[in-house]
């Protein structure tokens, strides 16, 4: 039972850790509020559907996952790839119940995707999505979500559907038109989000005071104007039975962006509760997380929520502000629906230019320049998928951006493993096997010695086949000793092409021969048949039993004596 319902691991615990639960989770209401509200308008949903979100994905998620500290709900990151996936069939402004409708659907096939994910046991897939993909696509996600909200700053109206070139193109023509008591206020809301920042004792609080006394000086300015718009009517209740619109035609038009909003969610999930796990050093279950995520978006759906994820911020002030259990995050939720169910009308004077101020700061925050430094310093592959999926993100769909990202990782990943490091190896002055590309070596007349670092598959063939073609043009040296203590598997394309190298070796030469060889580099080998038709008399634990073995082979002398077998052989 503990397996299905994790809760029933940490639920006794809570007896113990309600005081400090508590306190987190009312610091993780005053926290979601205005994130809730930013993060609906992000995704071009009414901002109720940000606040239904955050009540009832914490919950389930809590109930379900497997890390403690980790909160669930609205996220920048899903919240402009559901954007931009429905956006390319309708948009928010023309009609925002289709919208919605289109939004909670995508949602629950999300959750579904994410639920069979985790039911398979493949959470090690998220592994496959390098940093360097997760962290172009924030970077430029948070420039995306950034320009987006220039409409709102700067108060002029930009065409529907621009994409980021043509706001850029626009708002410089049109500059002229600034709507400066909108500009004002917005300009007014971040700057006051960012000195209450600095401050050590209110810094968690700085979304919420900046919303707040931008809403003041919209509310001052607006007795000399009447044009700084505000978010409206706040319907004050709870989230809503309703059914999904279970469409085909538009089940079938938005799998795609499910597939990618599922996964990018879930690495989400595993990055931040993995980066939580490293200080409170709690054994973490991948799999379960990714179940939790699955069934916590696929129930909210029926009640007019949209998709989540893993929240960052939220995340890291729950285990800051001293949570010790997920009954923090149920605590967060249930103070949102008595925020909302008693002081929602308040919420209706938020200014947009003030969201569009606080938004602009949540995208800065999106972008990592310290891992972005890192990774322009390390690595010129790194840097090259950071690029494109940071481009591909500004430029094309996102969804072809993330796509992108993934290729070239596994691509560069694929190109390092298809080229084994392999090196011939003599004696050393101190009769010690080292590379003979250090420095000056002693090597057997007889008797050549490679050693293998890496993983003889599909991809690695051909490096390797035309490694052992020149090798085996190399006069005098009939017999081959592998060192094959660094090959970590051989698949069956491996073996094949092993088992006819040995062959050829021993009908034409003296022999291939392995010392070191691993369990379960032998697997394939065994299981194929492949060691029987090699023979398994050529496979040695160490290298001297190998080379004592080899030498009583040898059948002529041995013109350059490296090994004390050499002065043995009497050939």
């Amino acid at each position: 039972m503990n397996k299905i319902f994790p809760f029933l691991d940490w639920l006794p615990l809570a007896k113990q850790t309600w005081k400090d639960d508590l306190i987190a989770g009312v610091t993780g209401t005053i926290i979601v509020i205005p994130q809730a509200v930013a993060f609906a308008m992000i995704a071009g949903m009414p901002p109720i559907y940000g606040f239904y979100t955050a009540m009832l994905t914490p919950v389930i998620a809590a109930i379900f996952g497997s890390s403690y500290h980790l909160v669930s709900g609205p996220t920048t990151t899903s919240s402009i790839v559901l954007y931009g996936v429905i956006s390319k069939f309708i948009h928010p402004e023309n009609d925002i119940e289709a919208f919605v409708s289109l939004a909670i659907l995508l949602s629950f096939m999300a959750g579904i995707i994410k639920l069979i994910m985790g039911l398979a046991k493949m959470g090690k897939l998220v592994n496959f999505v390098s940093n360097s993909v997760i962290i172009g696509f924030s970077a430029g996600a948070g420039v995306l979500i950034a320009f987006k909200q220039l409409k709102h700053i700067f108060g002029i109206e930009v065409p529907q559907g621009s994409s980021f070139y043509h706001i850029i193109q626009y708002i410089s023509l049109h500059i002229a038109e600034t709507n400066w008591y909108a500009f004002s206020v917005a300009v007014g809301t971040l700057s006051i989000a960012l000195i209450i920042r600095k401050i050590k004792k209110i810094s968690r609080l700085y979304m919420l005071i900046a919303m707040v006394l931008g809403s003041l000086l919209a509310v001052w300015l607006s007795k000399y104007t009447g044009s700084i718009q505000t978010v409206g009517v706040i319907p004050s209740h709870l989230p809503p039975f309703n059914l999904p619109n279970f469409n085909y035609a538009d089940m079938k038009m938005l799998t795609s962006g499910a597939i990618i909003l599922a996964i990018l969610g879930l690495v989400e999930a595993a990055a931040i509760s993995r980066s939580i796990a490293l200080h409170t050093h709690q054994q973490l279950n991948t799999n379960q997380e990714f179940i939790s995520q699955g069934i916590s978006n696929t129930i909210s759906s029926f009640f007019s929520c949209y998709t989540s994820s893993g929240s960052f911020t939220r995340s890291s002030i729950n285990y800051q502000s001293g949570a010790k259990t997920p009954m923090s995050a149920i605590i967060s939720a249930i103070g949102l629906m008595l925020v909302v169910l008693l002081f929602a009308k308040y919420a209706a004077f938020l200014p947009k230019p003030a969201m569009g101020g606080i938004i602009l700061l949540v995208g800065y925050n999106l972008i990592d320049f310290q891992h972005i430094k890192q990774i322009i310093n390390s690595s010129k592959r790194e840097l090259i998928v950071f690029g494109a999926t940071f481009l591909g993100t500004l430029f094309l769909d996102l969804q072809i951006a993330l796509v992108l990202g993934v290729f070239l990782s596994l691509f560069f990943y694929l190109e390092r493993t298809s080229k084994p490091n392999i090196a011939i190896l003599g004696l050393d002055e101190n009769k010690k096997l080292i590379n003979t590309i250090r420095k000056e070596t002693t090597e057997c007349s007889n008797l050549k010695i490679v050693r293998i670092d890496g993983s003889i598959y599909f991809g690695a063939i051909e490096e390797v086949s035309n490694y052992f073609t020149e090798l085996y043009k190399t006069e005098g040296a009939n017999h081959l000793l592998i060192v094959a203590d660094g090959i970590n598997f051989i698949d069956l394309a491996g073996s094949e092409w092993l088992m006819h190298e040995v062959l050829k070796w021993q009908e034409k030469r003296g022999g291939i021969y392995f010392s070191g060889m691993k369990i379960i580099s032998q697997d394939v080998l065994k299981k194929g048949g492949f060691l029987k038709k090699m023979g398994y008399n050529i496979f040695f634990n160490t290298k001297k039993d190998a080379i004592q073995e080899i030498h009583k082979l040898i059948n002529k002398p041995c013109n350059v004596k490296a090994f004390e077998e050499c002065k043995t052989n009497t050939h």
